[in-house]
């Protein structure tokens, strides 16, 4: 039984209340029924899909827990995890409800935080230095960076471009 197995099984509020049932002592379908407030039909499918999930074991007059699957799942390694994107991974841990938590130290992830935050930059237009400073600013209400040091980044990773006060994007 895997974790994902064990949790499917138990997503749904009727299954739920019969393996309560069961854990609580009634071994069988008329005792659950009784119990849970269900009808019979809604007890019998939930405990086949419970026994097919591997939670429930024996016959009707012999309900049980499996606690033995139980112990199975929790010592079972878990699943490997997708490590999704490296892009998705920084922006998740950079930017928090669109806000700028920190800039990053590492030159890869922090091209990757400017490469996302130039795109509010429309391409081919041309701003003034306090539009720049003004929409830099949204970015890093509550973290640690400033306008300044983020728009100093953006020109120096070449995202933006710079002449006699007036930016403009030149990044993807």
């Amino acid at each position: 039984m895997t974790t994902r197995t064990l949790a499917g099984a138990l997503a749904d509020d009727v299954r739920r209340r019969v393996f309560a049932a069961v854990v609580l002592g009634c071994a069988d379908s008329a005792a659950v029924a009784e119990r849970t407030g269900l009808s019979t039909r809604q007890v019998v499918t939930a405990l086949r899909r419970l026994a097919e999930a591997g939670l429930v074991t024996g016959a009707d007059g012999d309900l049980r827990v499996d606690a033995d699957r139980f112990r199975e799942a929790a010592r079972a390694p878990a699943a490997p995890r997708a490590a999704g994107e490296p892009a998705d991974r920084v922006l998740r841990t950079f930017l928090r409800d669109g806000a700028l938590v920190a800039l990053p130290a590492q030159r890869g992830r922090r091209r990757v935080l400017l490469t996302h935050l130039v795109e509010s930059f429309e391409p081919g237009l041309r701003y003034p230095e306090r539009a720049v400073d003004e929409m830099l600013r949204g970015w890093c209400e509550g973290g640690t960076a400033d306008h300044v040091t983020l728009r100093r980044s953006l020109v120096d990773e070449g995202l933006l471009a710079r002449e006699q006060g007036i930016y403009w994007r030149t990044g993807p």
